[in-house]
């Protein structure tokens, strides 16, 4: 090996390149294995018996569906929960995706008087934390009877979910060609015609990308279903795994709850996986030129 193919350091290029590839590929493992490991530990202890709950082993010896069907246990209701998620997940991406949509189509094409100021309004209420809005949202809707109702939980969610799906639908209307819609209405489309026609189907990717992340916002959301919702037969999935008891009424049944997690969770994860490059392109539309 001649002196030319050695850096300063006397380490040929090769080695250090091989080095810096190994120690990426650690760094990546590491993140991999720290946002995984909690979901692992979940599925290992839906799949325990009732009895082995606070083994530390790490896979289930034997391994066990009792969790799982004590989940769905007519006495237990999460199928009714499943059901009130879907419906309440479901209403508000649609009615985010409408109203998201022609929002963001104004803030892209159209200029109107405080256009900045609004965009930058859009984006503040999507600042502040859900439980400061909890105390004065329960006294509005116990004033106008909306407690125990449907509405109750979307209307809260729908306002951290809109200003998501404005920003991100903003960006991705931003890169058409406006010349486009231009072409349409020369040739006897109206704006709301070019929009409906030509721009909203190019725009399908990004309003696919959105629809995902607005639905598991609000598959997720606790804390307003929680507190606009005291019925058994109006909770969602992920109050009812809250409020599940014991055998006894007081003890914890952390089996049963995290069977119930992972009935909650695997869809979501599977959506993701299949649809993982629209995500991502969605996401990344706007950033390069």
């Amino acid at each position: 090996m001649t002196a030319s193919t050695l850096p300063a350091t006397g380490r040929p290029r090769g080695t250090r390149s091989r080095v810096r590839a190994a120690a990426q590929y650690l760094g990546i493992a590491v993140i991999v294995v720290y946002c995984l490991a909690p979901f692992f530990w979940m599925v290992v202890s839906a799949f325990r018996r009732p009895t082995d709950q606070f083994q530390t082993t790490p896979l289930p010896d034997p391994w066990s569906i009792a969790n799982l069907q004590a989940v769905f246990e007519p006495s237990v209701g999460f199928q009714r929960a499943l059901l009130n998620s879907i419906l309440v997940a479901g209403t508000t991406t649609a009615v985010t995706l409408l109203i998201g949509t022609a929002t963001a189509y104004a803030l892209a094409r159209l200029d109107f008087p405080f256009k900045r100021t609004a965009a930058a309004i859009v984006i503040a209420t999507s600042m502040f934390p859900g439980i400061s809005m909890v105390v004065p949202l329960l006294k509005l809707f116990t004033d106008i009877g909306w407690i125990n109702t449907y509405q109750a939980m979307i209307a809260p969610s729908m306002s951290f979910a809109l200003p998501l799906a404005v920003w991100n639908l903003t960006a991705y209307l931003r890169q058409l060609p406006p010349e486009l819609e231009q072409a349409a209405m020369i040739d006897g489309c109206t704006r709301m015609q070019a929009f409906r026609r030509i721009i909203l189907p190019l725009a399908a990717p990004g309003v696919f990308t959105t629809a995902i992340i607005t639905f598991i916002a609000a598959w997720n959301e606790f804390i307003i279903a929680l507190s606009m919702v005291n019925k058994k037969d109006m909770q969602t999935a992920t109050v009812a795994i809250s409020r599940f008891t014991g055998a006894h009424g007081f003890d914890t049944p952390y089996g049963t709850q995290m069977a119930a997690a992972v009935v909650v969770t695997i869809p979501l994860v599977i959506a993701v996986l299949i649809f993982q490059r629209r995500i991502v392109s969605g996401l990344t539309a706007g950033g390069v030129k």
